[in-house]
Order: C-alpha cells, then sequence, then structure tokens
C-alpha cells in the first residue's frame, strides 16, 4: 500500500511527486510512458509573462522545475526589463531532451518514489473517500490519498483537417476510462481544446529573412539559490517572421477544410493562445502576425513554429509555412493538430486542490483547466503538499493573492472557474508590484522551510540574502554623500540636481535619476547583487507598494471574515439567482472568497452581511 499515488508524468505530476516523495511519504507514480515524463508537447519554453515568476516560486518552496530549467536550456532572456519591476519575468528556451532526462533523474533517486508504466481505469471510492486505484492492466492499488495530473491525456482526441482520431501528444495512447470513473463518482467534466504548430527542417529555413533574438548578455536563473553556470556566449538564437497578406488569403480560403471551422471541435480553445486561423478571422484588419522560430534540442534538427497553431489539413500547412519570409523552402517535420481532452470542473475543488466530493482525491495541472508547464508545475507541488499535510494532520497550505501567482491561480480556478483553459497573465494579479520576479524567496522560502522542502543549504543562502539587503540598507542609511566638486559634477552628468549640503545615500536614491550604480560610484563601493536590486526596488517604489500593502490589508479584513460551512444560500434573501447559485456551488469559506467568485456582486455580499448579522450572530 502506498501514501500517495500521482496519476500522470508530466510537469504536475513531477513536482506533486517529489514533494510527497521528499516529505518522506511512500509514494507511487504511474504513467503512460516513462520516457515521457516532463516531456514539452508544445512549446519548447519554460517562463514568459508572469509563469516565469512562477517559477520561481516554484523554486522558493522546494519544488524542482526552476533548477532543471536552468541546468536544460538553450537561451535564457528577462522579459520586460525595461518596465517596472512588476512585470519582469524570465523565459527559457528549453531542451526538450535535456529536461526531461533531468527530471526523469530527480524521480529516480528519490527512495521514496517508485515509477510504474501503466494507465489508470478507475478510481476506488468508499462512502467518498478515496481508497486507490484500478489500472488497465487490472492491478489494485491502494492508498490513502490520490492526485491526478493527467494533463491532455484524459479521453483525448487528436483533429486535423476533417480527421479525428483517439490519442494523446506524440500519437500517445490516450487514458480512456478514467474520466468515466470520475465522472461515475458525481464529479462534474468538460471538454477543453488546445493545440501545437508544425515543426520544419532547421537546415532548410533561409535565417538572412528572419529577425534574430539572442539570449540576454547576462547571468540568469530560475534558481533562486544557486547562481548560473552556462556560456553566455554559446545561447541559441530565435528568429522572427510574419504572417502576410498571402498566408491570410490561404487561410481564409480553406477554413472549410479545418478541424476548428468545420464544426469537428466541441471544446473551447484558449484565448490567449489561439490557432493562426482564428487570429486571421478574429483580426482581419491585423496585416500581419509574429511567429517565432525557437529551438527545440541542443543536438537536433527541428525549429518549433511559435504562434502557429493549426487544425489545417497538412497540404494546406505546406502552403501556409511556404509562403512566409525564411520559410519559402522549409520542410515540415512534424504537422500541428488540435488535441481535445476531459477536464474536471474547477469549482469542484477546494483551495487545497482536494476535490470536495471525494476525500483524499486531489487534481492538478490541465485536467484543471489550466495552460502551460508552469502553471502545471505550480498545482502539482501545491496538491503534494496538501496531500502530505493532510497525511500528517496539518494544517493545509493555502496561498493567498497577496502572497503569490500561484496563489492568483489556485483562487481565480476556484472562485472564477473557467470556460476555456486558463492562463496566468501579469493582469490577474492585483497586487502583482508585491509578487516580483525578484522577491520569490523572501515571500516563499520561510514557507518551504517550514513544509520540509528547503534544506539547510538553500534555507543559508536566503538567511545569507536577508542579510545583506539589511546590512545594505543600514549603510546607505548611515553613509552620507557629501556636496564636493565632484559629486556634483557627476549628478549633473547624469540629469540630477546638484547637492546644498550632505545628503544620506538612501535619500539621494530616491531620485529618479539617480540609480544605485551611482550610488556605487560615488561610494567607491561594490555591493551585493541581490541586496542592491532589492533595496533600489524598496526605495524608489515606496509609495506604490505602500499603497498595495493598504489593498491588501482591507482583503485580508475581509479574509477574516469566516462564513458558516453549515449556510444555506436559498435562505439569504434579496441576492441574485446567479449569486445564489455560485455561492452554492463554491461554498466559499470567508467574504473575502465570497467576493471574487464571479457573478457575486458587491449589493449580493451587503445582503450576505445582513444575513449573517441576524441568523449567526456570534460567528
Amino acid at each position: 500500500m502506498y501514501e500517495v499515488i500521482v496519476i500522470g508524468g508530466g510537469h504536475a505530476g513531477c513536482e506533486a511527486s517529489l514533494a510527497c516523495s521528499r516529505l518522506s511519504h511512500k509514494t507511487l507514480l504511474i504513467t503512460g510512458n516513462i520516457n515521457n515524463i516532463a516531456d514539452m508537447p508544445c512549446n519548447p519554453s519554460i517562463g514568459g509573462s508572469a509563469k516565469g515568476i512562477v517559477v520561481r516560486e516554484i523554486d522558493a518552496l522546494g519544488g524542482e522545475m526552476g533548477i532543471i530549467a536552468d541546468n536544460s536550456h538553450l537561451q535564457i532572456k528577462m522579459l520586460n526589463s525595461k518596465k517596472g519591476p512588476g512585470v519582469r519575468s524570465l523565459r527559457c528556451q528549453a531542451d526538450k531532451t535535456t529536461y526531461p532526462e533531468n527530471m526523469l533523474k530527480s524521480l529516480k533517486s528519490e527512495q521514496n518514489l517508485d515509477l510504474k508504466e501503466d494507465l489508470v481505469k478507475e478510481l476506488i471510492v468508499e462512502n467518498n473517500i478515496i481508497k486507490g486505484v484500478i489500472t488497465e492492466s487490472n492491478e489494485r492499488i491502494l492508498s490513502k490519498k490520490v492526485i491526478i495530473t493527467t494533463g491532455t491525456y484524459l479521453n483525448s482526441d487528436i483533429l486535423r483537417g476533417h480527421n479525428k482520431v483517439k490519442g494523446g501528444p506524440h500519437g500517445e495512447k490516450s487514458s480512456l476510462y478514467l474520466s468515466d470513473s470520475m465522472k461515475s463518482l458525481g464529479l462534474t467534466m468538460r471538454r477543453l481544446k488546445t493545440g501545437t504548430p508544425p515543426r520544419v527542417l532547421k537546415d532548410t529555413i533561409n535565417y538572412e529573412e528572419c529577425q534574430e533574438e539572442k539570449g540576454d548578455e547576462k547571468l540568469l536563473s530560475f534558481s533562486n539559490f544557486f547562481k548560473p553556470v552556462y556560456n553566455i556566449e554559446s545561447q541559441h538564437s530565435c528568429f522572427l517572421t510574419y504572417t502576410n497578406q498571402t498566408t491570410h488569403k490561404i487561410i481564409l480560403e480553406n477554413l472549410d477544410k479545418c478541424a476548428l471551422y468545420s464544426g469537428l471541435i466541441v471544446g473551447v480553445g484558449p484565448r490567449y493562445c489561439p490557432s493562426v486561423e482564428d487570429k486571421i478571422v478574429k483580426f482581419r484588419d491585423k496585416e500581419r502576425h509574429q511567429i517565432f522560430l525557437e529551438p527545440e534540442r541542443e543536438n537536433g534538427n527541428e525549429i518549433y513554429v511559435g504562434g502557429f497553431s493549426t487544425t489545417m489539413p497538412e497540404e494546406i500547412q505546406e502552403k501556409l509555412i511556404h509562403s512566409m519570409e525564411g520559410l519559402h523552402n522549409a520542410k515540415i517535420t512534424k504537422y500541428g493538430y488540435a488535441i481535445e481532452y476531459d477536464a474536471i470542473e474547477s469549482t469542484e475543488l477546494q483551495m487545497t486542490l482536494e476535490t470536495k466530493k471525494i476525500k483524499g482525491l486531489y487534481t492538478a495541472g490541465q485536467i484543471n483547466g489550466t495552460s502551460g508547464y508552469e502553471e502545471a508545475a505550480a498545482q502539482g507541488l501545491i496538491a503534494g503538499i496538501n496531500a502530505s499535510l493532510s497525511l500528517k494532520g496539518l494544517e493545509p497550505l493555502i496561498l493567498k493573492r497577496n502572497e503569490a501567482y500561484i496563489g492568483v491561480l489556485i483562487d481565480d480556478l476556484i472562485n472564477k472557474g473557467i470556460t476555456e483553459p486558463y492562463r496566468l497573465l501579469t493582469s490577474r494579479a492585483e497586487f502583482r508590484l508585491l509578487l516580483r520576479h525578484d522577491n520569490a524567496d523572501i515571500r516563499l522560502t520561510e514557507i518551504g522551510r517550514k513544509i520540509g522542502l528547503i534544506n539547510d543549504e538553500k534555507y543559508n543562502i536566503f538567511q545569507n540574502k536577508l542579510k545583506n539587503i539589511k546590512e545594505l540598507e543600514e549603510y546607505l542609511t548611515s553613509n552620507k554623500i557629501l556636496n564636493t566638486k565632484e559629486n556634483n559634477d557627476y549628478l549633473t552628468n547624469i540629469g540630477t540636481t546638484p547637492l546644498d549640503g550632505k545628503i544620506s545615500a538612501i535619500e539621494l536614491l530616491k531620485r529618479p535619476e539617480v540609480k544605485i550604480r551611482d550610488i556605487e560610484y560615488i561610494l567607491k563601493e561594490q555591493f551585493d547583487p541581490t541586496a542592491k536590486e532589492q533595496v533600489e526596488i524598496k526605495v524608489k517604489y515606496k509609495g506604490y507598494i505602500d499603497k498595495t500593502e493598504k489593498e491588501v490589508e482591507k482583503m485580508l479584513n475581509l479574509e477574516k471574515k469566516k462564513l458558516p460551512l453549515n449556510i444555506n444560500y436559498n435562505n439569504v434573501k434579496n441576492i441574485a439567482t446567479e449569486a445564489r447559485q455560485k455561492l452554492e456551488t463554491v461554498r466559499p469559506l470567508t467574504i473575502g472568497q465570497a467576493s471574487r467568485i464571479s457573478g457575486v456582486n458587491p449589493s449580493d455580499i451587503t445582503m450576505l452581511l445582513v444575513y449573517l448579522k441576524k441568523e449567526f450572530p456570534h460567528e
């Protein structure tokens, strides 16, 4: 018997398995093909806008994705580096061979973790409590907790043109029966869709007709704890090309041939990652769309045609690819396709990612209606942590919206539900100035340490960073800058007012024109890189941060107002029918959570508070 069974070896399954096994639970990971563990069937990248911060958060909590990405990338860069710190985020081109290999090594190194190649067809449930699973080979395996992380494999169909066949990514076998088992247990499922673009042979591209996109000329890492060690000069370039009027004409003339517009697809696709035919139809006024040519492997010959997901038949895909600059003679090695799959209704879940109807059953990743490797990995980590905490009889980990993008992600899923594959964006986080790339460890490492996933080595590195930040703040506060001719000439040169008298370094840093590198120059000092980044942001954005903290305080006050577990929302008068239905479905734990449910308006919250005061005066 196992304490935890994890179904599925994608990014969610890997993090869930590692978390549970590292927290001393006997864990079994069941996956259809061990060689596809931590596979990247679509984009060959880790990170991106908001998602890169999620990877940093995973790392700060003791997860694995950031470390594996750092050791497996072909190129890395900081997005939005010229914008404010609240939207900066790392993105790397990951090696599709090395990344899974390194993750598999991590899994195999865990003494509490077993790997099994099979598919699960049925859940064993008694009195609404999970007891284990039955595999397609008819093996009955008992467990105290089960975490389902099936990605896009659940009852999945591959669609291209007018063809529809059962299968998962790479033509792998679908998980055909588990979805029916979940439905029979009363769990609500929905049908979703995603897709992937063609791949082309790298030597058949004319790169002179494309725009080169290089990695950053600065060492960067997802890890909060370990310094990057790669060679900046050896990074692989990406290239940029565009669709054009010929491309658009081919698409519009052949819409009846593609799976998306022929009526073959019933699943809802992601709004923020549409197929190329969807882009052309919905944005007909745009003359062109960006297409990224991205390497997939160090020693591979395939280029991923990013932004060109399509459900067109193969012969039309050939015409489309050949219509674009740089790709006129490109040879397609794999054709694009759409994939439809079953997902659970995310409002069926608690904030811990445990299902409301079946105790001990958790779900994580694309089965919860999300898109992206990073969102999946984050959910897998949280599900694994909460399964462990439950086994130990401890309080669950529920990250708040002001604590992590992971908190925003899960809060949105549970309280707002999904109508399409959910993608995490910086605009979804109202407190994004607090949820930055640079402070993920400051926000979350203590939590990871308390849980037991941050070891002594990482924790000592973290403590040293805090010490350096404190010492730098004290140094800048106590050290004065004099109004010498040399100093004033330098200040005038960088566009700021010269000094009338002496001033503390930290006061001078408050000036918009003055950077911390200027303070280093004036004081003839070199500060710790991570400490000076933290101090500069704290000083420069103090007013905005203070304002955000006040908004957080308002939210937390609403979170303190608990809702009775036995409340009957049908008895609450003068609230909208939609609000009543949503409240009954989600069963929020606090007024704060209730206020974030889609369809629940401020007037409904007011009526709810009146009802509580009357019927539950002592709550």
